[in-house]
């Protein structure tokens, strides 16, 4: 007994008995389109736990060294103010801090910021004296207007020093080659 050539059964045997036609679906051009908006959210997708948003009033300086943010403190000191963790703190008069910021005794010192950030690390103190996975390592970033002057950032650095906050890591924008 001779054996058939094998007999397609279901929607092989279908297709292969309709009349063939003229149009087939081309979905090359749709797999490469795919493609390219996989690797567009891929590049743009950031694991970074950390979110910087700068403000309007806030331009960071720029910079061509990369290194990702560490979830930490967050303090802005901008055109406007100076913000630790979006609250408005000691606010300026024409761009420059007023008399009643500083300490008598002690120029450098800036009263308003010391009192917030030691309330900070005395916080965070208190959490890993109960809760052993976190720790008070004095971290803090600072994001600083490209256009606030030198003096003040460190008056800003100096109190921050003196709250516990030895540890400091500047925002930049990341320079484009």
């Amino acid at each position: 007994m001779a054996r058939r050539g094998r007999q397609r059964k279901g929607m092989g045997a279908y297709m292969d008995s309709r009349t063939p036609s003229g149009f087939k679906i081309q979905i090359t051009s749709m797999v490469d389109m795919f493609v390219i908006i996989l690797v567009f959210l891929l590049k743009s997708y950031s694991t970074s736990p950390v979110d910087i948003s700068p403000t309007e009033d806030l331009m960071l300086p720029s910079s061509s060294s990369y290194e990702d943010p560490v979830d930490v403190l967050k303090m802005a000191v901008t055109k406007k103010g100076i913000f630790v963790d979006d609250k408005s703190i000691i606010e300026f008069k024409d761009g420059k801090i007023e008399q009643k910021e500083l300490d008598r005794n002690d120029p450098q010192f800036l009263m308003s910021l010391f009192k917030v950030l030691d309330e900070a690390a005395s916080k965070t103190k208190d959490i890993a004296s109960k809760n052993e996975t976190v720790e008070f390592d004095g971290r803090i970033l600072v994001q600083a207007d490209q256009d606030v002057p030198y003096s003040l950032l460190k008056k800003v650095m100096y109190t921050s020093m003196l709250a516990g906050y030895a540890d400091m890591k500047m925002a930049v924008a990341s320079k484009d080659f």
